[in-house]
Order: structure tokens, then C-alpha cells, then sequence
């Protein structure tokens, strides 16, 4: 079945070889710089055992937990690929924004709004189901107001920024017949871009953000962040408690816009607990890993612009559409980018959870206390209620850290390697 789209010409053909090509090399380019800089190898360490540091109990709610959460998580991707692969291989895009009028680039935005709402429509009940689950184990404090709130925030962001590309990508391919190139040329400098202003635009719609109050903790942290050779001016704490009891600490940005982030219910754990969160993050401040990462997205944005030059012809009869100019196309872009992104998720995974190794072994060089990051790790994995032994599909596909249980094997083995006495 197709949706009566015209048939590829010899042209249209030979550019879709030369955007095949072109995306190969950058390919090669992105596995080499991927495999060239990630720390694959950083301290051996034995075999994770959770049940040498949670109780019978707290193993338990972790698998408990893991098991109600895990229908959902599995029903919200099965729901997300049926819906791309409507979007990418049936009309049914194009009809659902077939009715949209006014000039090409409104209806383009108007047809990222529609697809975006239709999406969250769908998936709505998966999403209560699922915060009602956090509600259930004491994770989430939120009304239903606030979560809400927060789910239209986080749409509306979604939609604004895709929109940008879209407007982007149609006029490029409008106007050029090579439009892959500059469109890649765009993708990577708006991956930069949005790397850059997130920090300061879009974050403080979630949070409120205010710089750690004068005393021995802000001072301890700053000076451990100079000792350490990492210029940090300020550590904000976000007011995280108002919907949430985990803990978390997290780096976003670069440059000038570099900021290290402390939840506000993290500062409730002893001093030397979240002084051990800050030298992880400080570790990732150290290596510019916001600056890699982002670096390695926008080569992949790039990628992902020209692959979708050479895959759209494969897929435009299907759904109706004569090419990506067209307005009604932005559905099967939509698809295409959502399988792009689900299929690189194991990959970036990957690479997350070793450059996540390397800030711990960084925290412990620059604190010399294995015992208390051994102790922060469990209050992390306890309080947030962490998989204590995911099984390896959820891992492959959701991991971006290592578990808890591997992250205190490695400081096991650190303490072991310099020397340290540690249980």
C-alpha cells in the first residue's frame, strides 16, 4: 500500500547515493571520535553483589518497584513505536494535518503541534499510570496540578524546539536540491546552540535556582572545586523537593553558561556524602563532558540529517508526500526521528555509563574517602529506590549510569588499589 506519492527519478536517485555516502563518512567520523575518546577502560573491579550492602528488605522494594515500573516503561515504548511506524509508513501523517491551512511554514508548525498533541493524548494514561506509581512509593510529592504543569512545560518545549528544525529542514529542502548539506551544517550548529541557552532558558521553567547559602558547605565545595583546577564561580541548589524526594546533583552547560546543580533534597545527607556528589560532577566539569557529549550530538544531528535525505525517498510514496518540502511531510519526519533517536539510545547508553565510571574514579582520586562514596551510593540507591540488578534489556536500553552495585564494586577495588581500608 502507498499513498500515490510520484515515483523516484534518476536525480532524485543519484542524490539519495550521494547522501548515502556522505552519511557513511561522517559515520566512520563520529564511531572514531566515539571510540577514541570514551574511557573504556578505567579500574577493574569484581563482580557487583547488592546483597553485600542492602538489607533482604531493601532489595525487595528495589525489585518490587522495578517490576510495577516496568509495564508501563515497555507499554510507553510499544505505544511510541506504533506511532512512528504510522507516522513512517502508512498516510496516516499527512491525513492527520491534511485539514491545517495558511502558508507552508504555519502549517508546519501547526502540524508539529498536532502530532505532538496527538502523541501525548495517547500516552497520556501510560504517563498518570506511571506518576501514580511514583506517588505510590513515596518519589513523587506533586499534585496532580503541579505534574500537569510540568507535562505541558516539558510539550510545549518539545514542540517549540522541533518546530525550529522543521522550519529549518522545509525551507532548505524548498529551496535546495542538496538541501542535506546545509541542513546538517544546521542541525550541528543548533545541537551547539541548545546546549548552550539551556541552562538559562529553559531550565528555570522547571525549577527555581538559587546559589547555596553562605557556610562551611559552599565554602568546602568551592575550595574543593579550585584545589581541583575547575573553575566553578557559583553551585546553585534547584528546589527539586516541591515535587520530589530523590536525590540528584548534576553539570549542564559549558562556557559561560556552565553550572553545577545540587538538589536541594541532597543537602539533607551529611557534608562529606554531598561533597562526594559535587567531586563526581566536578569530574565531569573537569573533562568538558557537556562539551563532548554535546559535540558527539551534534555530529549525530548532522548525521541524522543526511541519513533522513537518504531514507525519506524510501518512505515518501508511503505516505503521500511528494517530497520534504512539502508541509504535510512533518509526520514521517517525526517517525523518522523517533526511530533515529530510539536506535542510537543503546549506543549513547553506553558511552554515558563509562563516562559516569570515569567521574566517580575522579570523585575518589580527589576525596581519598571510599567509605563515604560507598555510603552515598547506597543512600542514592535507597532514597531513588535504584534497579539494584537490572537485567540486560532495561539496561541496554535505559542505563545511562552504572548500577549502584557496580559503582561500589569500583570503589572497592580503588580503595583496594591505593591502599585504603574500606568493609
Amino acid at each position: 500500500m502507498n499513498g500515490g506519492g510520484p515515483p523516484e527519478s534518476d536525480g532524485e536517485r543519484r542524490l539519495r547515493r550521494q547522501a548515502a555516502v556522505a552519511a557513511v563518512l561522517l559515520g566512520l567520523v563520529i564511531a572514531a571520535v566515539a571510540a577514541f575518546s570514551t574511557p573504556w577502560h578505567l579500574l577493574t573491579s569484581g563482580p557487583p553483589d547488592p546483597a553485600r550492602d542492602f538489607t533482604a528488605a531493601q532489595i525487595a522494594r528495589s525489585e518490587a518497584f522495578d517490576a510495577a515500573s516496568t509495564l508501563p516503561a515497555y507499554l510507553s515504548l510499544a505505544l511510541t513505536l506504533i506511532i512512528a511506524g504510522l507516522l513512517v509508513a502508512t498516510p496516516f501523517g499527512v491525513k492527520l494535518v491534511a485539514w491545517l491551512k495558511g502558508p507552508w511554514w504555519l502549517r508546519v508548525v501547526l502540524g508539529v503541534v498536532v502530532i505532538t498533541l496527538f502523541t501525548q493524548l495517547i500516552k497520556l494514561p501510560i504517563a498518570m499510570w506511571g506518576e501514580t506509581l511514583l506517588r505510590g512509593y513515596g518519589l513523587s510529592i506533586q499534585t496532580w496540578g503541579s505534574w500537569a504543569s510540568d507535562r505541558l512545560k516539558n510539550i510545549g518545549v518539545d514542540a517549540f524546539m522541533l518546530s525550529l528544525m522543521l522550519l529549518v529542514l522545509v525551507a532548505l529542502a524548498r529551496r535546495f536540491r542538496r538541501w542535506w548539506i546545509p541542513a546538517a551544517v544546521g542541525a550541528f550548529a543548533l545541537t551547539v546552540l541548545a546546549s548552550f541557552v539551556y541552562p538559562v532558558v529553559f531550565e528555570p521553567l522547571f525549577n527555581d535556582f538559587t546559589t547555596m547559602q553562605q557556610g562551611q558547605l559552599r565554602t568546602e565545595l568551592l575550595d574543593m572545586a579550585k584545589r581541583d583546577g575547575v573553575p566553578v564561580e557559583d553551585v546553585l541548589v534547584a528546589d527539586a523537593s516541591r515535587r520530589t524526594t530523590a536525590l540528584n546533583a548534576y553539570v549542564s552547560g559549558f562556557g559561560a553558561t556552565r553550572r553545577i546543580v545540587v538538589y536541594d533534597t541532597l543537602l539533607k545527607a551529611p557534608k562529606a556524602e554531598v561533597e562526594l556528589v559535587v567531586a563526581h560532577e566536578l569530574g565531569h566539569a573537569k573533562t568538558d563532558d557537556v562539551l563532548y557529549g554535546t559535540f558527539i550530538g551534534a555530529l549525530g544531528a548532522a548525521l541524522g540529517a543526511i541519513l533522513l535525505s537518504w531514507v525519506f525517498g524510501l518512505v515518501r510514496r508511503r505516505t503521500g508526500v511528494t517530497g520534504l518540502g512539502d508541509p504535510r511531510a512533518v509526520g514521517a519526519v517525526i517517525g523518522l526521528m523517533t526511530f533515529g533517536s530510539l536506535l542510537m539510545s543503546p549506543a549513547e547508553n553506553l558511552i554515558s555509563r563509562h563516562i559516569e565510571a570515569r567521574a566517580d574514579l575522579h570523585a575518589l582520586d580527589l576525596t581519598h574517602d571510599p567509605a563515604t562514596f560507598i555510603a552515598m551510593q547506597k543512600r542514592l540507591a535507597v532514597t531513588n529506590i535504584s534497579d539494584l540488578s537490572p537485567d540486560a534489556v532495561e539496561y541496554v536500553l535505559y542505563a545511562s549510569h552504572p548500577s549502584s552495585p557496580e559503582r561500589i564494586a569500583m570503589a572497592r577495588a580503588w580503595a583496594k588499589l591505593n591502599g585504603v581500608p574500606v568493609k
